[in-house]
């Protein structure tokens, strides 16, 4: 049974890269969900599907040591979270397992839990929201409420740009999708997010294009 797209996946846990990507450097013990979250990280930015299981297989395996290790850390569970995303939606156009619908939710609900101004976590949720079903607790105004506000006090949020424009723009305020598309591919741009810049580009061209419509409709 089909129930999200791929791309739906892709945006849920594209909410770990609100920020430019850090450097983590050397693995330890006190890194836990620092590390996971950079195997989430290089598994997206990976060319090849070995190599992008790899790193989610890995980034999982430290984000459930980290769960362990600190079960309220707010950290650990989002990069849990991030990780399960992405092997959801590594193979395939479709997702096809509750289960690990429901897991990925849970962890996201948990950081939520311990951390109610996590940003990147409150990202993740609000682009849930407004792209799920209802039947799967999808909630458009409860997600664009927690949109806007991840755009107001997180000046690098990409991905909550970039799903905040998408409802403006389905809504017909292609005017203000265009701010924000702009602002996302710009954001993207300087901090070399790659896997952002194709999404950012089309969003605004396609605004950009449903605005000259209005603005100038044909007679």
């Amino acid at each position: 049974m089909k129930i999200l797209s791929k791309g739906l996946i892709g945006l849920i846990a594209g909410g770990a890269s609100l920020l430019p990507l850090t450097t983590m450097g050397q693995l330890s013990e006190g890194a836990l969900p620092k590390q996971a979250l950079e195997q989430c990280n290089q598994g997206r930015l990976a060319n090849d599907r070995d190599t992008r299981l790899a790193h989610f297989q890995q980034g999982q395996r430290l984000g459930e040591q980290a769960v362990a290790a600190e079960e309220g850390s707010a950290d650990a569970h989002f990069a849990l979270f991030c990780n399960l995303g992405e092997l959801l939606r590594l193979d395939g156009e479709s997702l096809t397992s509750v289960f690990g619908l429901r897991r990925m939710m849970h962890e996201l609900d948990r950081a939520l839990e311990i951390n109610p101004a996590h940003v990147e976590a409150l990202s993740a949720k609000g682009t849930l929201l407004v792209r799920l079903p209802s039947l799967l607790g999808g909630d458009v105004e409860k997600g664009e409420q927690l949109l806007q506000h991840v755009v107001k006090h997180a000046p690098k949020a990409i991905n909550a740009r970039l799903a905040l424009a998408r409802v403006w723009c389905q809504r017909g305020q292609h005017n203000d999708a265009m701010v924000l598309a702009s602002d996302a591919l710009a954001l993207a741009q300087q901090h070399h997010q790659r896997e952002f810049i194709p999404q950012a580009q089309t969003l605004l061209e396609q605004a950009t294009a449903n605005a000259i419509k209005v603005k100038h409709p044909r007679s």
